[in-house]
């Protein structure tokens, strides 16, 4: 099947995915650096819409206003060339020997207020670029040992943290959204708001938490054991699903950041049904690193691999969609009956106790007899997955 990716798709990469140079705890790196520039004039010509990026991927960290300023233009002009467009920014709060101990939860408080300086200064030149979201990944905010924090205190800063940048965002009357991104683990042994849903719990209690949403990414729920697809749907039920990352996971282990779909294929597969199916239109942000093993040629060839396996699985979902065969199985699934409420227009718990038909003169033998097929559907969706349907 030929499948070509459109500007429409709205596919986007990380500078830091396929400028990664392939560092890891055991060996250095196989490849060398890859000027922004560069990225831009590559990812377009592969049909890529967007290109994101930390500030320290722009702009090496300790630059000067003039370095600064010039990396700026140069990058600016690249994407006036290509039509490439910034949707995203975020910022590096874990790479340098500063952040150790975290960020905005670290425990000496004249790093928290260098690291929102610091991430301040980088929310101005996401709203120059146009960006309409701002990320924000606490992968230093955490502890090895329990003894290093005391968590309510920590969350305490984390909020004080993120209200000041959505406020600051307001006072500029910046177009720019906040999303927070969960990750159980790794870098820090155990990384604060792990999971979508303590990210969700977390936003509840910001002072300006219609400003701030999630940005989920497949490997990180992946390595806590959860279902991606179940936290996105809860993430689009309550309107927060801002931005998403994109990638490939095989289990509970260290964040492995594949090409999506190169893990557990069956959830990428539900993923793009849901995304495609549920009222999502933001990006596809693809948060990958491409193999250590792979040369330059190996990075582009692996880029355009997650854009291509988006679109078949899109293809394959939209045919599922459009089976009469899967509409049958819906039915005797009676998964559209789950969107009809249990009680009816204007019934009241009165109401509900009153009516006998509910409980009284209910079979729940019967209905424990009652099978709903999903063994049919699922292979269904495998069938479709796999082209034998």
């Amino acid at each position: 099947m030929v499948v070509q990716p459109v500007r429409e798709d709205k596919f986007s990469f990380g500078l830091w995915t396929v400028g990664w140079r392939a560092v890891d705890p055991f060996g250095d790196a196989t490849r060398p650096a890859l000027d922004a520039v560069e990225a831009v004039h590559r990812l377009s010509e592969l049909g890529a819409w967007g290109i994101t990026f930390h500030d320290d991927d722009l702009i090496p960290f300790g630059s000067g206003d003039s370095a600064r300023e010039q990396q700026i233009k140069r990058f600016r002009a690249a994407l006036d060339d290509t039509g490439l467009v910034v949707p995203m920014a975020t910022t590096n709060l874990f790479s340098h020997p500063v952040f150790k101990d975290g960020a905005l939860t670290s425990n000496s408080r004249d790093v928290r207020r260098f690291a929102l300086r610091k991430v301040l200064r980088n929310v101005d030149l996401a709203a120059e670029l146009g960006a309409r979201t701002y990320v924000l990944w606490g992968g230093r905010e955490g502890s090895e040992t329990d003894a290093a924090k005391d968590v309510r205190a920590a969350l305490d800063r984390y909020r004080e943290g993120i209200d000041t940048i959505a406020q600051y965002v307001l006072d500029q009357g910046y177009d720019l959204r906040l999303a927070l991104e969960p990750k159980p683990n790794e870098p820090r042994g155990d990384i604060f708001l792990p999971t979508i849903g303590h990210a969700l719990a977390f936003i509840s209690q910001l002072e300006h938490h219609e400003l701030v949403g999630v940005n989920p990414e497949t490997g990180h729920e992946q390595m806590a054991g959860l279902n991606f697809v179940h936290g996105i749907g809860q993430a689009l039920w309550q309107g927060k699903l801002f931005h998403i990352d994109l990638n490939g996971q095989r289990g509970p282990r260290y964040d492995q950041d594949l090409i999506f779909g190169h893990g557990d294929l069956l959830s990428a597969f539900f993923l793009v049904d849901l995304l495609e199916h549920g009222g999502y239109d933001g990006p596809r942000h693809f948060d990958y690193k491409p193999l250590r093993t792979e040369d330059i040629d190996g990075v582009w060839a692996s880029a355009a691999a997650n854009m291509r396996s988006y679109l078949l699985l899109r293809e394959r979902a939209r045919a599922f969609r459009a089976d009469p065969r899967v509409q049958e199985a819906l039915e005797a699934s009676r998964l559209p009956e789950l969107a009809q409420p249990t009680l009816a227009p204007g019934e009241s718990p009165a109401d509900l106790k009153a009516d006998r038909s509910a409980f009284e003169d209910f079979d729940p033998e019967a209905a424990g007899r009652r099978g709903y097929g999903f063994a049919a559907l699922s292979q269904l969706a495998f069938e479709h997955l796999v082209g034998g349907a």
